[in-house]
């Protein structure tokens, strides 16, 4: 029996549901920053996200690669917000015919791809995805964020390495782009969606430092990580210690969901306010069985004993679809 054909129809529901058998995640085994993949994990993804305030458009780009025994599943995720007319365009497919290759890295899905000049620190990237036609330059080295992966044993982990400030330059559905973008890099044995839930802030601050911040929560709400780290304007990745993400407002969605979209953050290095530049930011992925918000914030606050600004862009993870959404799960 040939059952190719069954597996392709099913590879929403093998990339959120099965377990791979990929190489184990081991949490004392940290990756070199600059090594970008790809792993024969269970799933990994690559992601490009900005904020562009001063030409008012926001977006991301994501692409996932999926190993069920031996069997590889890729998925690609696009949304752009033109924040001026609140235009919001999300794409997505899912192929057979994904490359990946280090050094250095080439990833392609049919036309779109993310791919850098060579393996040296500060050599540009290109996305070339649809509507973004646009160049990225890394402005700091590549981190790993401490303690080195984002997750629990109990929900999943995924090692956690990012290029978190690259100057853009480029188009967006043919308008001029211009500003600093974001680049993650996660792979691991987590399958998102079903086994974990998120909040998630990639952030510039005015200082020139980055800060990331991210809340790991089991599918009924629980808590189960909480971790942030400063990128300072010297390169290095330092953990924040004492972080509190403090919900305030929330928005019910469309679907029905409820996501926090203004938040309070407090540390040892300081606090801040961070709040959704614009509410309906929704994504209901098919090809991954996810809903999830994504999308532009904004704050101000007190960081380092200075007033800073900060700029970037939010991911919350609302659950998985359901039948009626199209997804493949709940009822």
């Amino acid at each position: 029996m040939n059952r190719a054909p069954l597996l392709l129809a099913l590879a929403p529901l093998l990339m959120t549901a099965c377990i791979p058998q990929a190489r184990a995640f081991d949490p004392a085994n940290i990756p070199d920053p600059r090594a970008f993949g790809p792993n024969n994990s269970a799933t990994e993804w690559w992601y490009v996200s900005g904020y562009l305030p001063e030409t008012g458009q926001a977006f991301h780009w994501a692409q996932f690669k999926v190993n069920y025994n031996g069997i590889p599943y890729n998925v690609a995720h696009l949304a752009v917000t033109d924040l001026n007319t609140g235009t919001l365009t999300f794409s997505e497919e899912r192929r057979q015919d994904a490359t990946f290759a280090f050094p250095p890295l080439k990833v392609r899905q049919g036309e779109w791809s993310l791919s850098q000049a060579s393996s040296a620190d500060a050599a540009p990237f290109t996305l070339n995805a649809g509507p973004l036609q646009l160049t990225l330059t890394p402005q700091k080295a590549p981190v790993v964020h401490p303690p080195g992966y984002s997750g629990t044993a109990e929900v999943g982990r995924l090692y956690y390495q990012s290029v978190t400030r690259l100057g853009l330059s480029g188009t967006i559905s043919g308008k001029p782009a211009s500003g600093v973008a974001w680049f993650d890099h996660q792979w691991g044995d987590q399958t998102p969606g079903q086994a974990a839930l998120w909040d998630w802030f990639g952030v510039h601050l005015s200082d020139g430092s980055d800060l990331m911040l991210y809340r790991v929560k089991t599918t009924a709400g629980k808590v189960v990580q909480l971790a942030g780290s400063e990128v300072g304007a010297d390169g290095m990745a330092r953990e924040v210690k004492n972080v509190a993400m403090t919900p305030a407002r929330e928005w019910v969605s469309p679907s029905g969901r409820t996501y926090v979209l203004d938040w309070t953050v407090t540390s040892d290095r300081g606090s801040l306010t961070l709040k959704a530049v614009r509410d309906n930011q929704e994504l209901l992925s098919r090809s991954t069985s996810v809903a999830y918000w994504e999308g532009a914030v904004r704050g101000d606050g007190t960081w380092g004993g200075a007033a800073v600004r900060a700029e970037g862009m939010g991911e919350f993870v609302g659950g998985a679809l359901t039948r009626a959404e199209g997804g493949l799960f709940g009822n």
